[in-house]
């Protein structure tokens, strides 16, 4: 399943935390343009360095299938960034 929602939240000291939650299909359509050259970069990579193409981008649809539930924090000195993606 793909994902469908990025919540972004940046806690800063002495201040509010910032939270942004982004819908990922929306975003993707508006990138799609961009998206399609990505696509045909790595293909054309991946016949320049004899790379299996389909094998690839099955690698590739399995990495995204799997983001769900994934969770990234990061602290440094007094900010915090977490990244959740359902």
């Amino acid at each position: 399943m793909m994902p469908q929602l990025l919540t972004v939240r940046v806690d800063r000291r002495h201040r509010r935390p910032v939270r942004l939650w982004i819908p990922v299909l929306p975003v993707a359509l508006i990138l799609a343009p961009l998206l399609v050259l990505a696509l045909l970069g790595g293909i054309i990579a991946c016949i320049v360095f004899r790379i299996s193409v389909p094998r690839t981008l099955g690698t590739g649809w399995r990495i995204v299938s799997a983001l769900p539930g994934t969770r990234v924090d990061i602290k440094d000195g007094h900010t915090a960034f977490l990244v959740s993606i359902r």
